[in-house]
């Protein structure tokens, strides 16, 4: 004979997940005991990480910022004279140069900035590697100021006849978001490096570049005369 199917009655099915539910709770609350100290550990170390971020973005680096954007001003001037020398180490009326700037307030954007013009005004001073390893210590956070930086690099490089570097650095500063000014600057020294390397067809791609986006820009006067050759 067929074994009879054993019936679970619904107060049974009930018990079962009564049980199971008590189970559940049981072994929450021991984890929880066994762990507890090591969770409020862990969340009191993350609230002291973020209290002490707001502390030193608010407490300290933006009286910091502040200053540091205050003794900036003196030497931009002198920049803007191009008075490079002075600008860099003694820009006058007890003001910071951009080299003290970067190491008095290192972390600040204006620090930051002075890496920028430190780097172009060693660029203009004609010490080339002092130039680039400014430059490539600059972390661009502007569209301009990343078309100039990689831009500078490629004059530095090709000032030292490092050829290659130079190309890489002004396709570096071609590929930014277009600038009517400096994007075809760049176009037409890059075409012309590939030019002299008797590249022509890598050259005219620039050179037509020229012609074709910036149609309206100094370097797109006489382009005509670099694609015919």
């Amino acid at each position: 004979m067929a074994k009879k199917k054993k019936n679970i009655t619904k107060p049974q099915v009930e018990d079962e997940v009564m049980i199971d539910i008590i189970e559940e709770d049981d072994y929450k609350e021991s984890f929880l005991d066994q762990y507890q100290d090591k969770i409020l550990m862990a969340v009191a170390a993350v609230l002291i990480i973020i209290a002490g971020y707001f502390s030193y973005k608010y407490l300290m680096l933006a009286p910091k910022e502040k200053e540091a954007m205050a003794e900036l001003s003196q030497a931009e001037l002198q920049f803007e004279k191009d008075s490079f020398t002075l600008a860099l180490d003694n820009p006058g009326e007890g003001y910071m140069g951009f080299l003290d700037i970067i190491d008095e307030y290192s972390g600040t954007k204006a620090a930051n900035l002075s890496k920028y013009y430190a780097g172009i005004s060693y660029l203009n001073l004609g010490m080339y590697d002092a130039a680039i390893e400014y430059l490539k210590d600059y972390d661009e956070d502007e569209l301009l100021t990343a078309i100039t930086k990689f831009g500078a690099l490629g004059d530095a490089y090709s000032e030292s006849e490092d050829f290659e570097n130079a190309k890489t650095y002004y396709k570096k500063a071609v590929d930014q978001t277009p600038n009517e000014l400096l994007t075809p600057y760049y176009l037409k020294k890059l075409g012309m490096l590939f030019k002299a390397d008797n590249k022509n067809e890598e050259a005219n791609k620039y050179f037509k570049r020229i012609k074709s986006e910036f149609p309206k820009s100094t370097e797109a006067q006489d382009i005509e005369k670099y694609i015919a050759e």
